[in-house]
């Protein structure tokens, strides 16, 4: 985990090399994914290709800071369970309570640790391919909505519960 100097958290999830055979021989380039937030629910993912991996690097880093999306936090965790799909990827995200900490795997992991989510449950489902669960992680994300939104949508109001 990279934390670089305008306070965002990077992080690598996979790294390609790809070759295409010319009449020389062969010609590598270097595609990169990589996951950027900020630990206090905003994140976003970007893809960079290039020659040279820093390059690569750079330029998915670039992507994913533009991508950023909002996700509402409660307490550490998301406000209730959802189930992303992206392709043949699906990622079920659910809540969880205090002291469970990050139950994920790979690019999962990478969203939720710079996202700033501390406790959660996860399960990848169908295919393991980063590309596809990423995108299905994120989607997952960006549909997640609070409960002031929901309650604007349907022209209600909010109560909280008198103690």
């Amino acid at each position: 985990m990279e934390t670089n100097d305008l306070g965002f958290i990077e992080k690598i999830v996979y790294l390609n090399r790809v070759a295409k055979v010319v009449k020389g021989g062969r010609r590598f380039s270097f595609s990169a994914l990589v996951v950027v937030g900020d630990g206090q629910g905003s994140v976003g993912f970007g893809l960079g290709k290039a020659q040279e991996v820093p390059e690569a690097i750079r330029k998915a880093t670039e992507r994913a800071r533009k991508d950023m999306v909002k996700v509402p936090l409660i307490d550490g965790t998301l406000p209730y369970e959802i189930l992303g799909r992206y392709g043949a990827g699906r990622v079920l995200l659910k809540p969880a309570s205090k002291g469970t900490g990050i139950i994920a795997g790979g690019p999962v992991r990478a969203v939720m640790e710079a996202c700033g989510v501390s406790d959660i449950l996860t399960k990848a489902i169908g295919t393991n391919n980063p590309h596809n669960v990423l995108h299905a992680t994120m989607a997952g994300l960006s549909s997640l909505r609070n409960a002031d939104e929901v309650g604007a949508i349907r022209g209600k109001e909010l109560h909280t519960p008198r103690k």
